[in-house]
């Protein structure tokens, strides 16, 4: 299940990175808490980890995002069936 991105950037993007700062867009929501981010500019990925800061996304951080939105969409099917058989009752 380990995929790895190869993004090639081009050295003025990165540039202009370490000057004005990265401009991060949120690529994938995860879970409310648990976001993926992409820079518009130089392609640069990152992702909150356990603490809620911002951490590159590695493989191992790519996986556990993987499972832990497979748990969340998960139990929040399971939570709407619930409340759909609750008040169908």
């Amino acid at each position: 299940m380990k995929t790895s991105t190869i993004t090639k950037t081009n050295p003025v993007s990165k540039f202009y990175c370490n000057i004005f700062g990265h401009q991060y867009d949120v690529s994938k929501l995860v879970t409310k808490h648990v976001k993926e981010y992409t820079c518009k500019c130089c392609k640069k990925q990152l992702t909150t980890n356990g603490n809620g800061r911002l951490t590159e996304l590695t493989p191992k951080f790519q996986e556990i995002n993987s499972i832990l939105e497979y748990i969340h969409t998960k139990r929040k099917s399971r939570v709407e069936q619930k409340m759909y058989t609750t008040t169908a009752a």
